[in-house]
């Protein structure tokens, strides 16, 4: 009885988590370039032999990470000559007050000094790790497919566009910015597309239907504990009934 309640428990415990997941997902369904996360499980096998049941054992369930779905968002058209959309696996190089970190968010904007600054104000850096700055008389800032920016002053620079080898490894520094310890490499078959951002890519009838899932085997386990704590006081009642 004591193992069912701690199986039940250990499947609640990861529901628990899923469901923050989920939740999350969900919440960001419509932030621009967010990738969808999803748990990862694995069976923690106990050993609880006994003489009469040598090779007897009892099987846990434990999440021990996380996964993010890398593929590319729904592409939004917005006019902006300042928003680009990457398509393809690769991240803009951003400068922010904790060191160098990296965004799919193409909405960028020009502050004050003319540079071109994220939706934070952080500059987004070109090839040659450098701020992009604009003079006041620039006009017609033109981004090619490859990153190169051209205005009515000439060229002026490559927005750099970066990957890694392990994106499951980058970490979440929320506001669609993540930060890795990992060394660039170039990102290859990108294309940048200009007047345009990359969506969310969470499904949201697919969180739905896993919402409803996660539920119903939290249920599940639920009932399993109440069926064990049930079996566990009606075995204390009858022993007390017979001393």
């Amino acid at each position: 009885m004591e193992n069912a309640l701690l199986i039940g428990l250990s499947r609640q415990m990861v529901m628990s988590r899923q469901m923050s997941t989920i939740a999350n997902n969900i919440a960001n369904m419509n932030t621009p370039s967010y990738k969808a996360e999803n748990m990862l499980f694995e069976e923690y096998v106990m050993k609880n032999a006994t003489e009469q049941s040598p090779d007897k054992t009892l099987s846990f369930v434990q999440d021990y990470g996380q996964t993010r779905d890398m593929s590319d968002g729904s592409l939004e058209t917005t006019g902006n000559p300042l928003d680009i959309a990457i398509t393809g696996q690769g991240f803009f190089k951003v400068q922010t007050p904790g060191g160098t970190q990296y965004t799919r968010n193409g909405h960028m904007q020009l502050d004050d000094q003319g540079q071109l600054v994220n939706s934070n104000g952080d500059p987004i850096l070109s090839d040659a790790g450098s701020p992009i700055t604009f003079a006041t008389d620039e006009k017609s800032i033109t981004i090619a497919r490859d990153g190169t920016i051209t205005t009515s002053a000439g060229t002026r620079g490559k927005l750099a566009v970066v990957s890694f080898d392990n994106m499951q490894a980058m970490k979440n520094e929320g506001q669609s910015m993540m930060s890795t310890t990992q060394a660039e490499i170039p990102a290859t078959g990108v294309r940048l597309i200009q007047g345009a951002v990359e969506g969310s890519n969470v499904k949201p009838i697919l969180e739905m239907t896993n919402m409803i899932e996660v539920q119903r085997s939290y249920e599940r386990a639920r009932k399993l504990i109440e069926t064990a704590d049930d079996m566990r006081a009606r075995a204390i009642s009858t022993l007390g009934q017979a001393a």
